[in-house]
């Protein structure tokens, strides 16, 4: 990794590596979840999903990631590859990429296929960023993946992303039966550039995995704080220099939310808390209303996991946000830190981001030409 002398990074290898903007210790990007709140529709979050890309490109954030989840009426990006297609349309210089798509729900050659023709629509700013969780519960990741497919899943991982790769790369060696199998748009085409993979996870496996490979590595703090640092140790302590990284590259996802006064964040934070406390109980629905949540009568137990949930998101003011931001960075020595704002209102989100990027004096970029 090099360095610019006054601590910014700058941009490695397929742009893994981001420069950080303004006063950012590290490169600040986005995760995209797609929120749906209760009172509007999958039609209004994917506007706002643009939105928030265009906002994010035009502010110096790094990338706009979108998560894989399904059968959660809450959410709607359980189709990234086809998302993403849409916010590379309507941006032309920010990363956008999958974070992540769940492999073991999908055929490699698909997958392949799918970020081979991203990265044709928009060379050189897609990112693969894949993980080995369904992504929702065990009964609908039955139904995606099809009989006999669900238990094999995590084991058959590492194998699995061996055969992408391959895909990806075009190289199947002779003999083997995917020898004459073509990933299109893709290498049997002629010379082109490739999305960088990166490895996510919220555990040991891929932090290990991620490191043992040399690729960057995306750690989902946002939803299991607890093991952030034992898992980027691990994949520190696991990495092994490659074509791809020369060190590590950690990146982690984060709960922030900036807003005006103290109480309105709170007031959003406690919709997307109270969403995740039905999806845990098996209530899966809209993200609820500030109201809605503000007259919830929690239960003893209900309000320990709230509490539990809101004490791992950094809201409040901007000023505030950044100063969790900028303490979480320094704890966990994050190269990169994804922050998903999850509330009930798309304007809320939209705003947020253009808080934070106020509070780090993130520059208003023009659009790029050409």
């Amino acid at each position: 990794m090099s360095d610019t002398g006054d601590g910014r990074r700058q941009e490695g290898r397929d742009g893994i590596r981001g420069t950080a903007r303004g006063r950012a210790p590290v490169p600040l990007s986005v995760l995209d979840l797609v929120t749906v709140g209760a009172g509007s529709t999958a039609h209004a979050s994917l506007r706002t999903s643009v939105d928030i890309a265009r906002l994010a490109e035009s502010r110096g954030y790094h990338r706009h990631w979108v998560a894989e989840h399904h059968s959660m009426p809450g959410v709607a990006s359980s189709s990234p590859a086809v998302i993403l297609a849409h916010l590379a349309a309507h941006t032309s210089r920010i990363r956008l990429g999958s974070g992540g798509v769940m492999l073991p729900n999908h055929a490699p050659l698909a997958i392949a296929e799918q970020f081979g023709t991203l990265e044709a629509l928009a060379p050189g700013r897609i990112d693969l960023g894949l993980g080995r969780a369904p992504g929702t519960d065990g009964r609908t990741a039955a139904a995606l993946r099809g009989p006999g497919r669900l238990d094999e899943a995590a084991e058959a991982f590492p194998r699995q992303l061996a055969e992408l790769t391959r895909f990806l790369d075009d190289d199947f060696p002779d003999g083997h039966p995917y020898a004459r199998v073509h990933a299109v748009p893709g290498p049997v085409q002629g010379p082109a550039g490739r999305p960088p993979l990166w490895l996510l996870g919220s555990s040991g496996f891929s932090a290990r995995l991620a490191g043992e490979l040399g690729l960057p590595f995306a750690y989902a703090h946002h939803f299991s704080a607890a093991g952030t640092l034992p898992a980027l140790d691990l994949y520190r302590q696991s990495f092994r220099p490659s074509a791809v990284l020369d060190a590590p590259y950690a990146l982690i996802g984060v709960s922030a939310l900036a807003a005006d006064t103290d109480a309105q964040a709170r007031a959003q934070v406690l919709t997307g808390a109270l969403s995740m406390l039905r999806l845990r109980s098996g209530r899966p629905g809209l993200v609820p209303t500030p109201e809605e949540a503000a007259a919830y009568a929690f239960s003893p137990l209900e309000r320990e996991f709230v509490d539990g949930w809101l004490a791992n998101i950094v809201h409040g003011t901007a000023d505030e946000v950044r100063s969790g931001l900028d303490d979480l960075a320094k704890r966990t020595g994050a190269d990169e830190l994804m922050l998903t704002a999850n509330a009930h209102s798309g304007a809320a989100r939209l705003h947020s981001y253009g808080l934070i990027a106020d509070a780090y004096g993130l520059p208003l970029e023009a659009p790029a030409t050409g």
